[in-house]
């Protein structure tokens, strides 16, 4: 498959988004692998005015709503910085069948890099309107639910339907709508 034709057109618009990870490894089944994702993005919150409108994180791609001044900037940053922290973690437990299946698929044209660990590209779509948000945050939440994973959407963890539900989620989302 070859580059993403999707591009962040309004860059300081919402936007929904989808991470996946390369050829759809699960990943995130590990609770410290989910812990550097939601440190990244506090991190990206705190410093670089992330405003996270939802999110959800399940075993192999994640969904953000998510809004800044810079968001096609940002999310390289972001993406680049948590594929380091990821493999780091990953070579510091020896993990070597997931870092085995990062190398295989690795793309041909990243030759300047052992692994690869996010797809590319991030399938952006832009938030115009409340109702498309509440729409992108209905998907986002009930995902674990369709998976089978979970019965209530509030019952999954790592998702912002805990905020959503009246809870403290595991990291703050902005709720002001438009």
């Amino acid at each position: 498959m070859g580059r993403s034709r999707y591009r962040i057109l309004q860059s300081q618009q919402p936007h929904f988004l989808t991470c996946t990870v390369l050829n759809w490894i699960p990943l995130f089944t590990r609770p410290a692998t989910v812990q550097i994702v939601l440190n990244a993005l506090i991190y990206r919150q705190q410093q670089y005015n992330w405003r996270i409108y939802g999110y959800v994180i399940l075993e192999n791609h994640l969904h953000l709503l998510v809004q800044t001044d810079d968001l096609t900037e940002q999310l390289a940053h972001f993406k680049s910085y948590t594929a380091r922290q990821l493999i780091d973690y990953l070579e510091s437990i020896n993990a070597e069948r997931l870092l085995q299946q990062l190398r295989w698929f690795r793309k041909a044209h990243k030759a300047d890099r052992e692994y690869q660990l996010w797809e590319e590209g991030s399938h952006p779509q832009l938030i115009d309107n409340p109702d498309v948000l509440r729409q992108k945050l209905d998907y986002i939440h009930l995902n674990p639910v369709k998976r089978g994973y979970v019965d209530l959407p509030e019952h999954w963890r790592y998702s912002s339907a805990w905020n959503y539900a009246g809870r403290d989620g595991l990291l703050p989302v902005y709720r002001y709508w438009f």
